[in-house]
Parts: structure tokens; C-alpha cells; sequence
């Protein structure tokens, strides 16, 4: 079921649209991806769905977008349903506090990356899902179609050709990680992988419905389950603490709720058992993160108490 401006949050939607409209800093799309370089930083989407499918959004809610680092939270999801706690052995749980494409930490951590939502952690996911079924981008995809409901999901080849041209910091991250063993698969295959999947476009709409197990404790939209309760809570604790790359704690401080944001400026978020949230504005701030995404989101739960504090 689908709806705009009506029912529950339709109210609060209207005014968090008008009120983000204001704002006078909308910050910059990202230029080191040329194809994403020109979005228009005014263009905004919200999109709110509860456990049962119902859907409401206002703005540009129903516009495709490049998910990017979005991903990483069904890659991660995948990985963790397909094989359990193994994932855990090549990739921690903690905030690195560095930006998302560092090579910072990973020398002196022996290619352990600290967590898989920063770039090298989600290379460590994707190679692992690579391994367990030969098409980790394909089954994400497919991941997003089903939950979202929406089987129009699918790659962009520009994109993901645009981000292989600047991609020899992520190949540099994969070489360094294989050198220590940390990667199983070869270094250009798993970076095709990886680029495919960053080039996913989706609506505010279909990433606040394929994001519902996680608000319905793991149960997907058909009622069969995905995750274990506990793997659920996992993933929205990662989610909190790693999720907005090094803002993460400053996103809490606001926000209050998990979270993942990709630099195409979109970000979701999840209350568990109440709703999912996606927000769309391509507009960065210095993070990565959408200047206004992060704004509506702070005004969502601000407006509706609704958070996990």
C-alpha cells in the first residue's frame, strides 16, 4: 500500500519537506564520481514504511537514485543470513573514525578492516558473499527487488564504469587486504563485484520497504525469515555506530536511530518494530552524509519522539 502526504506520518512528512526546503546550506554532490557530480542539491525525497507495507513519502520519494554505500547493509545482511558469525573473522564491529575510504588503520590492524561500512570492510563482505554464490551484486539486487517489491531494481553500467575509472583507492584497500589474506577472490574480479553493486538505483520508497526486516526483527515482507532476531539487532547496532562513516556519533547525537548513508546522498534508517525511513538529497557535507537527509531525519524524530533513546 502506498500513499502521499496522508495516513500516520503524512503530516509530519509535508512539514519536515517544507521545513528542509529552507535550509541555506545543502552542501555538494560528490564530484569524484563524475556521473553523480551534476545532481541538482535541492532535489529532496523522504519515504516512511511500517512493518505491513504501508508506504508514505513526499518530494521526489518515487525517484531513482545511485544507492551506493546503501548497499553495504544488504551485502552485510546477505553475508551474515548465508554464513553466520564467519563474516565476523575478517572484519570488526567498531567506529574507525576516519573516513570511509581510509587506508589509515588497516597496516597496523594486519588487513583487518574496522568495520563493513566503510570501503574496506565492505569489500571484505562482498568478496566473502563472492565466494558463498558467485553473484554477490546479482543477489543484492535480487534482495532489493523482492523486499521493495519493485523488480525494476537494477544497475546502472555508467555508474559503475564512472567509479572503476577513479577506482585505484578501493583497489589499493583490496590489494593491501589480500596481502595479509584477507580477501579470497581476485582483486579485479572482486572490484566489478563491488562497483555493480555500488551502482544499484532505487526510490526512497522501494529502500524503505527492502529495508523492513530490520524493523520487523529480520522477517521479510513475505513473512519468512531472513535474519535471526539476533542478527537483526546486530545489524542495527552496526548501523548506529558505524553507519554515517566518522559522523556516526554525531548522527546518534541527532538522529537516535541506525543508520546507513551512501554518497549519492541517500540514507536510511530504521526504528525497530515501529518503521523504516529512506531520505533522499544529493548534497553533501564534508562526511559524506546529506546535509539535508541528516536535517530531516533529526526533524522526523524530533517530531514524532520516535528514536532508539
Amino acid at each position: 500500500m502506498t500513499t502521499a502526504g496522508t495516513g500516520r506520518f503524512g503530516a509530519i512528512l509535508d512539514r519536515i519537506e517544507k521545513e528542509t526546503a529552507a535550509l541555506d546550506e545543502r552542501g555538494r554532490p560528490a564530484d569524484y564520481i563524475p556521473l553523480l557530480a551534476g545532481a541538482d542539491p535541492r532535489r529532496f525525497g523522504m519515504a516512511v514504511a511500517e512493518p505491513d507495507g504501508t508506504v508514505y513519502g513526499v518530494g521526489d520519494w518515487r525517484q531513482p537514485f545511485s544507492t551506493q554505500s546503501i548497499t553495504k547493509v544488504f551485502a552485510l545482511t546477505l553475508a551474515l543470513s548465508l554464513d553466520g558469525e564467519r563474516i565476523w573473522h575478517g572484519v570488526g564491529r567498531e567506529p574507525s573514525g576516519n573516513p570511509f575510504n581510509s587506508l589509515v588503520q588497516l597496516e597496523y590492524e594486519n588487513g583487518i578492516p574496522r568495520n563493513p561500512f566503510i570501503n574496506a570492510g565492505a569489500l571484505v563482505v562482498t568478496d566473502r558473499l563472492q565466494t558463498l554464490t558467485g553473484d554477490a551484486a546479482g543477489l543484492i539486487r535480487e534482495l532489493l527487488r523482492t523486499e521493495s517489491g519493485n523488480p525494476a531494481i537494477d544497475f546502472e553500467p555508467a555508474i559503475a564504469a564512472s567509479e572503476a575509472a577513479r577506482g585505484d583507492r578501493n583497489a589499493a584497500l583490496a590489494h593491501f587486504m589480500a596481502s595479509y589474506g584477507n580477501i579470497a577472490n581476485p582483486v579485479p574480479d572482486l572490484l566489478a563485484a563491488y562497483f555493480q553493486q555500488c551502482s544499484i538505483t532505487a526510490s526512497c520508497a522501494d529502500l524503505a520497504l527492502a529495508a523492513g526486516f530490520l524493523a520487523r526483527q529480520g522477517v521479510r515482507a513475505d513473512g519468512s525469515a531472513l535474519l535471526t532476531r539476533s542478527q537483526a539487532k546486530q545489524i542495527n547496532a552496526v548501523m548506529l555506530t558505524c553507519g554515517t562513516y566518522d559522523a556516526a556519533g554525531e548522527f546518534a547525537y541527532r538522529v537516535g536511530l541506525p543508520g546507513k548513508s551512501g554518497v549519492g546522498g541517500g540514507i536510511i534508517a530504521v526504528v525497530p518494530g515501529v518503521c523504516t525511513l529512506c531520505v533522499w538529497s544529493p548534497g553533501l557535507d564534508q562526511r559524506g552524509n546529506s546535509v539535508a537527509g541528516v536535517a530531516a531525519l533529526d526533524r522526523f524524530t524530533t517530531l514524532t519522539g520516535l528514536s532508539i533513546f
